[in-house]
């Protein structure tokens, strides 16, 4: 594998390819950011990841400072998953003055949900990959379901800007028990995390009341709402949404299920399709 620092070098590497299937990381890597990387290796004729942890995206009270490192331990798994280049630059590789031109996103779709609780997240979220596709400029790029709403808002981003690249939806990469994969269940003690798994539990079961054929979506979310709080969680948000743009669900539309709750210090997020 081949560790770019700058964009020079990473335009070096790939040299006139217009092949590269590429998949953008923050690091602290695990088994669900490895199912995107070989995934990816079977959309292009060279296989990119990045690792960059974005300033951009994090509010002020967020842990960007605290927000894992975990350099070789990333390097060593993107190897085994046959990662051919890691575009790995540091802030002032990416950012040599101000990132005064930001990408804004359609506000109906990035300012509700993870939006609404996290104001300014998506603009950092949509600049920085903005950057990274310009300067990687692949053919594919991956990303995981788990962050549902940023998979719509970049997709959204690409087909906007008439970007030449396909923006494909990988499955969540799921633990023994139904917690979504993610580096930040890294957060949860001992005790948390055997209480993590009632959150996709939650979502299974307004799934179920949705093809049971219940239609008073306010009162199954109220349901679960509930529920989750009893046990301890404090919820931002659990939403049924149509698929195709977020917004409020219509009859016969395409749903899926989004929440967001904290389990102690630990903010987790989750979503699930919901098939009729």
């Amino acid at each position: 594998m081949h560790i770019a620092r700058t964009i020079p070098e990473l335009r070096e590497f790939l040299g006139d390819s217009r092949q590269a299937a590429f998949v953008p990381t923050m690091g602290n890597l695990h088994e669900g950011h490895l199912t995107l990387v070989r995934k990816a290796r079977s959309l292009g004729e060279v296989s990119v990841a990045s690792i960059f942890v974005n300033r951009l995206q994090f509010l002020p009270h967020e842990d960007f400072d605290t927000y894992p490192r975990t350099w070789e331990s990333d390097c060593e798994k993107l190897r085994s998953a046959g990662c051919d280049l890691l575009f790995a630059p540091d802030e002032k590789a990416l950012y040599p003055e101000p990132q005064t031109c930001k990408v804004h996103p359609d506000p109906l779709l990035a300012d509700t949900l993870e939006g609404e609780f996290r104001p300014g997240f998506f603009t950092g979220v949509c600049t920085v990959v903005m950057k990274l596709f310009a300067c990687v400029q692949p053919r594919a790029a991956v990303f995981g379901k788990k962050d549902y709403q940023q998979l719509m808002v970049i997709r959204h981003m690409v087909r906007q800007f008439a970007l030449p690249i396909e923006v494909v939806g990988a499955e969540t990469e799921r633990a023994d028990d139904g917690l979504a994969l993610s580096s930040r269940n890294g957060y949860l003690d001992k005790q948390e995390r055997i209480q993590a798994g009632q959150l996709s539990a939650t979502l299974r079961s307004v799934a179920q009341a949705v093809r049971d054929g219940d239609r008073d979506f306010k009162a199954i979310e109220a349901r679960a709402t509930t529920a989750l709080a009893a046990r301890g969680w404090k919820p931002d948000y659990i939403a049924l949404r149509r698929r195709s743009d977020l917004q409020l669900p219509t009859s016969g539309d395409s749903l899926v299920v989004l929440a967001a709750a904290r389990l102690g210090a630990t903010r987790l997020i989750d979503n699930l399709e919901i098939d009729v």
